[in-house]
């Protein structure tokens, strides 16, 4: 597997650094917000580790903040990582590991947009794993440090969106999808959705334009149909030499 890592190059290993420090920025963010909003520092820090998805936390702790329930902020949570399950199916490769299955429940916690983002980016199999599995490592430690910083901060870095700080992490997140787009098909169904979820935005709740625009796919889920060709007659037997 070193040596799998070793193949990756410069500017896959800058790409990683870049989405790194765009989430350290948003994560120690986070965990100021949280404590500041009035929550005790180990829960923003438990729940970066259990919970490892920087929307689903912002929204739940949103919720909490804005006196919901808990039951309200787990279901806000949950809608919006509902997204994470197609993106399972994407990598389904790289998270197939029979002989370790720790591995595998390990590899699906790393499961994030950046991951995937950075898998998709290869075809190779060996390199698929070993970028998914290097960028996962890394955001989840770069993630969980500045959780940690941010929350021993306290109110050190105010609000992201006052300071502009939110915009670094959907920037980066685009800047690796960008050259997926090239394909006609999937820069179709990415329009698509995308008008969809933007159609949906002032009727809907947070996050559920988000699971709509999984519609853009829907042109290209089309059922395979048997084809009734004519059998192909057998050869004539080959006559004894």
């Amino acid at each position: 597997m070193r040596s799998s890592y070793r193949t990756l190059d410069r500017g896959t290993l800058r790409d990683i650094l870049l989405v790194c420090v765009a989430d350290a920025v948003v994560g120690a963010s986070f965990g100021a917000i949280a404590v500041s909003g009035g929550l005790d520092p180990w829960v923003p820090i438990v729940m970066s580790v259990f919970v490892f998805a920087g929307g689903a936390q912002f929204a739940a702790v949103g919720v909490v903040l804005a006196g919901g329930s808990p039951v309200a902020a787990v279901l806000a949570a949950l809608v919006l990582n509902a997204r994470l399950l197609p993106f399972g199916f994407a990598v389904a490769d790289v998270l197939d590991d029979r002989r370790h299955r720790w591995t595998r429940l390990a590899g699906v916690h790393l499961i994030t947009d950046e991951t995937v983002a950075f898998a998709l980016r290869h075809t190779d199999p060996t390199r698929r794993r070993a970028v998914f599995r290097l960028c996962g490592v890394a955001l989840f430690v770069t993630w969980n440090l500045a959780v940690a910083g941010g929350a021993a901060a306290g109110t050190g870095l105010g609000d992201p969106t006052a300071l502009g700080l939110d915009a670094a992490f959907p920037a980066v997140l685009l800047a690796l999808v960008l050259p997926a787009l090239r394909d006609r098909a999937t820069r179709n169904a990415a329009l698509l959705g995308a008008a969809v979820a933007l159609a949906a935005t002032p009727f809907l709740p947070a996050g559920v334009p988000v699971l709509l625009a999984l519609l853009g796919l829907t042109p290209y889920l089309r059922p395979t149909r048997a084809v009734n060709a004519r059998p192909t007659p057998p050869a004539p037997p080959r006559e004894p030499s």
